[in-house]
């Protein structure tokens, strides 16, 4: 479980960073996805809160997780979840601490960002990173999200290396080109959905965030 939620946030993440550019209206929906790609180019940090769900087709098992993030790209990420309490994804630009005593008790798994691990700290790459070159992408319908008109797009990789998942669908906003919210089917069938409820971009944060002390009596170890 503790894996699924890494890949989830990068959460990523991404678990998740979010995307900002100025309010004007896109003219068609493929305009829209390349104002996200430009937008996301331009952020720096991130603070945001999340709402995750995770459904396993197989089990018909559903997890739910929410907490909150701050993003220093690149590199550089910290997710404390509220719920589960006291789980921690913490990426200080060296490595990647996994810390989740809901899981995974007694241990904290760290992994060298140097040796291929880069890429589950800023899920939003995986994303807006060349997508028309990596993805087969088809515009989907308009949906509301708490009030804010979006489009949908669903991202399809055109090869097994481009992404490690089947698909990806992305809620778009209309006005600011902002994703907000989005959801991945592993190649395994676990879907995974993560929701924006609030963020801010290129905003200061707190560098004390993206440092782990490991908890006394805590084992390391490394992936």
């Amino acid at each position: 479980m503790h894996l699924r939620r890494l890949r989830a946030l990068g959460l990523a993440g991404a678990l998740l960073a979010p995307l900002t550019v100025a309010a004007a209206g896109p003219r068609t929906q493929g305009d829209q996805l390349d104002r996200a790609v430009a937008a996301w180019a331009k952020v720096k940090t991130a603070r945001a809160t999340f709402e995750q769900t995770i459904t396993n087709s197989l089990t018909g098992r559903t997890l739910k997780a929410s907490g909150e993030y701050q993003q220093l790209r690149p590199g550089k990420l910290s997710v404390r979840f509220d719920d589960p309490a006291n789980d921690r994804i913490v990426a200080d630009g060296k490595r990647l601490w996994l810390y989740l005593p809901s899981s995974a008790p007694g241990q904290v798994i760290r992994t060298d960002l140097k040796n291929g691990g880069s890429g589950t700290v800023d899920l939003s790459a995986q994303f807006l990173t060349a997508p028309r070159s990596r993805y087969t992408i088809t515009p989907g319908p308009s949906a509301d999200l708490g009030g804010r008109p979006t489009h949908t797009f669903t991202l399809v990789p055109k090869s097994k290396d481009a992404a490690p998942f089947q698909s990806a669908t992305l809620w778009i906003d209309d006005a600011d080109a902002t994703i907000r919210q989005f959801e991945v089917t592993e190649n395994s069938n676990v879907q995974r959905r993560v929701r924006m409820t609030s963020f801010k971009t290129n905003v200061p944060v707190d560098a004390s965030a993206f440092v782990f002390n490991v908890p006394e009596g805590v084992r390391i170890v490394d992936r």
